[in-house]
């Protein structure tokens, strides 16, 4: 399992740690990855996904996920969630 966020693709940044004595030695920073359940409502199920924190606020901030991936660009978005984006625009599609 990566340390990639599926809905932004996010991942582990590398860095310096800084001593008091400014030594420097590599270090990496990870993004603060959750286990979450999102509900698509056009769907009506639940999709399980690890993303980022910053990812969750996003998806709330659009309104949920059917509006997030819609907005979303399919390069960040990992396999699962691009399936999820394509289910989501059938089914639109079919309603209108």
């Amino acid at each position: 399992m990566s340390r990639r966020c599926e809905l932004t693709g996010k991942g582990p940044m590398s860095g310096n740690n800084v001593s008091h004595a400014k030594n420097r030695t590599r270090r990496r920073f990870l993004p603060n990855l959750n286990d979450v359940s999102l509900q698509s409502e056009m769907l009506g199920r639940t999709f399980k996904f690890r993303i980022s924190a910053a990812a969750l606020r996003s998806v709330d901030h659009r309104g949920g996920l059917d509006a997030y991936l819609a907005k979303a660009k399919d390069t960040e978005l990992s396999i699962s969630a691009q399936k999820v984006k394509k289910d989501i625009a059938k089914a639109q599609a079919t309603a209108a």
